[in-house]
């Protein structure tokens, strides 16, 4: 063996090393020459002509000054087919580019800038952790707030976000829109003291200060009067009742109280179901009155006649029985709604005027559909307003016996004039007043007040009949 176990190379030949007056032979010079031929067979050539069989430790290390960069498996200083395992740190003084997938068994501790050149894939990350960077670009773990795509700086589209302080040097113009409105822009320079959404109103109203804490409402001037939009219908024999937005003042619940409360709001429509009457009678011309209850901030629809002599001059609060829906609202004393209330501030809205050939029938247009608004309605129905004595003839328009009804809407006055000893009778509202008798030279004139649809008949012996109507 030429190499000892330390890599030494040896002379293992006979007859060698040779001294002085050796005779040189053949035997001794082949098997030199053989053992030098093994030794130079199992060294490295530089030149690349042989492969080790086994590792070969470098305790120095490998120099090399081979100008060239690695990048890929034919160039660089050392290439492998088999990989390369390095026990201790590894240093690369310049790129390293590695062509496959590296698994790091522990820590990567990057002291200089890392660059991706394509998006980098962390698959320990979890979904409950958001990655976000600091103001020096590290990457950092976030919490998630809501759903949805990330949000950048410019022009956003934020869908439905909860926004719970905003401070002037945050905004210092707002852009408020809510669905189907214009939108409005807010200057957080001025104070602006919002306690709930805001709304935006109806045409011609303008927001008024609750106070310090308490969020503005929208409202009608107090100068200006409002006509009530309603609407009134017939189908299948009942009348259907309705009115657009309404915003309207009502008074306390405490007579006691004059605070004065503002509800908007489109009311529900009211039936009348078919057989109700309501207390009119048939193929006379009735007058219903339509109302607005505040029932704690909804506005709700009622209805009656005003024949039955309801107080409605709006001072006062208002109960009402539910119409049922089953041809029962048949009185005219009767405050008429589709649930029953018990004392409620009100306002009155309107008149329905129609005349129908059966009471509860519901099949006749009405031929009067009117708004009101403020005290409309105790202004156009007292006594006297808009109109004028009119003279009848008693056998000609004016028969004796024959029940008449006053169709006017409002409270009229009747005159009548009796000539006979026994005087005369008239029944108003099925309530009979004697009237007194007189000579056969003098007349005795009674006056009498017809309330507004009033059923009045005189029974005999009057020559003379006055209307104020």
């Amino acid at each position: 063996m030429s190499y000892n176990g330390s890599g030494t190379f040896q002379i293992n030949t006979s007859g060698q090393p040779v001294v002085t007056g050796t005779i040189i032979s053949s035997t001794a010079f082949n098997s030199l020459t053989a053992d030098l031929a093994t030794g130079l067979s199992t060294a490295i050539t530089k030149d690349g002509q042989t492969a080790t069989t086994v590792r070969i430790p470098f305790a120095q290390g490998i120099s090399s000054t081979l100008a060239t960069d690695s990048t890929s498996t034919g160039t660089g200083s050392i290439i492998t087919a088999g990989g390369v395992g390095i026990a201790k740190a590894l240093y690369v003084g310049t790129t390293a580019n590695v062509a496959g997938a590296v698994t790091l068994q522990s820590t990567l501790a990057v002291g200089g800038v890392a660059t991706f050149s394509s998006t980098p894939i962390f698959s320990a990350l979890t979904a409950s952790s958001a990655v976000a960077t600091d103001a020096s670009k590290n990457l950092v773990s976030v919490t998630n707030i809501g759903t949805g795509d990330n949000v950048l700086a410019t022009s956003p589209t934020i869908t439905t976000p909860t926004i719970s302080t905003i401070t002037s040097a945050a905004a210092t113009d707002l852009t408020l829109k809510s669905a189907g409105t214009t939108a409005i822009t807010v200057n957080t320079n001025q104070a602006l003291g919002v306690g709930s959404s805001p709304s935006f109103g109806t045409s011609g109203q303008v927001l008024t200060s609750a106070g310090t804490a308490a969020a503005p409402t929208w409202s009608t001037p107090l100068s200006s009067v409002q006509i009530q939009p309603i609407s009134a219908s017939v189908s299948a024999n009942a009348l259907t009742i309705s009115a657009s937005a309404l915003t309207l003042d009502f008074r306390s619940t405490t007579l006691g109280s004059g605070t004065v409360t503002t509800v908007s709001g489109t009311p529900a429509n009211l039936v009348i179901s078919s057989g109700s009457t309501l207390g009119t009678v048939s193929a006379q011309q009735s007058r219903i009155i339509v109302i607005a209850l505040n029932n704690a901030g909804t506005i709700e629809l009622a209805a009656v006649n005003i024949s039955g002599g309801t107080n409605l001059d709006e001072t006062t609060l208002i109960s009402t029985t539910a119409e049922g829906g089953a041809g029962a609202a048949d009185s005219a004393t009767v405050v008429y709604s589709t649930t029953a209330r018990t004392s409620l501030p009100f306002r009155v809205v309107g008149f329905i005027q129609s005349t129908q050939a059966t009471a509860g029938t519901w099949a006749t247009a009405p031929s009067t559909i009117q708004g009101y608004g403020g005290q409309a309605l105790a202004a156009m129905s007292s006594l006297g307003y808009g109109q004028t004595w009119q003279t009848f003839t008693v056998g000609t328009n004016r028969i004796l016996g024959t029940t008449y009804y006053n169709t006017t809407g409002k409270t009229i006055t009747l005159i009548i004039a009796t000539i006979n000893a026994s005087g005369s009778n008239i029944v108003i509202n099925g309530v009979t007043f004697p009237t007194p008798g007189g000579l056969a030279t003098i007349r005795v004139l009674s006056t009498f007040i017809l309330p507004p649809s009033a059923s009045y008949v005189v029974s005999t012996s009057a020559d003379a009949w006055l209307e104020l109507r």
